[in-house]
């Protein structure tokens, strides 16, 4: 599991492209292999993938693989050598509560985001969206400022300190991003539906067709 607030920086150094997928090494993460074992999770981006490979020296750097369908669902796929990436561990030892940074509004960034219209493979998340509520865009936890259903798009703002620290602010307009809802939404809309499908009314009570 992941927290959705960015540890590091990575820079894309390699890519290898195979029949199946391709290998991404990821250097300039020296500050989040301290405790790194292959086999373990780092987000790319917010895309949880397994180290298969990793050396502290020279900077650090590591090795993850990704399936043809993990590039197809994510903008890894287009990513180049040069490349800047979000970085966050799994949870673990090294999570530390933090609080939330404000900052005034001339300092801020709005940004806008169109979704795709949804397919049998990938539905809508406008119904996993709110205004105050979260999601998570290229691995970063972030607070929706507008949704707008008709229009198909969602809005939100990076303050100053931020922008410094993730890619979204340095992508171009038209770029693709990787969109996350927040699990909590998802499981309440499942466990509606299946009530609803069970027979069971908005007060718990059993009913028949």
């Amino acid at each position: 599991m992941f927290t959705g607030l960015i540890e590091h920086l990575g820079t894309v150094s390699a890519i290898q492209h195979d029949a199946g997928g391709c290998t991404l090494t990821i250097s300039d993460s020296a500050p989040i292999l301290a405790d790194c074992h292959v086999g373990d999770s780092i987000a790319v981006n917010g895309a949880c993938l397994t180290v298969t490979d990793f050396n502290k020296e020279e900077g650090g750097r590591f090795k993850v693989w990704l399936a043809n369908e993990t590039l197809d669902r994510t903008d890894l796929g287009e990513r180049k050598v040069g490349d800047q990436v979000n970085l966050e561990r799994a949870m673990g030892a090294h999570v530390v509560s933090e609080g939330i940074l404000f900052s005034p509004d001339g300092d801020s960034l709005r940004l806008l985001f169109q979704l795709p219209e949804p397919t049998p493979s990938r539905p809508s998340l406008l119904p996993y969206l709110i205004p105050k509520g979260y999601v998570a865009i290229d691995g970063t936890s972030l607070t929706l400022t507008s949704v707008d259903d008709t229009q198909r798009t969602f809005g939100v703002m990076l303050i100053k300190h931020t922008q410094e620290k993730i890619t979204l602010s340095r992508k171009a307009i038209g770029a693709k991003v990787n969109i996350e809802v927040d699990m909590v939404g998802k499981f309440v809309d499942k466990s509606v539906q299946a009530a609803l499908a069970a027979g069971v009314d908005r007060f718990g009570l059993w009913w028949r067709r």
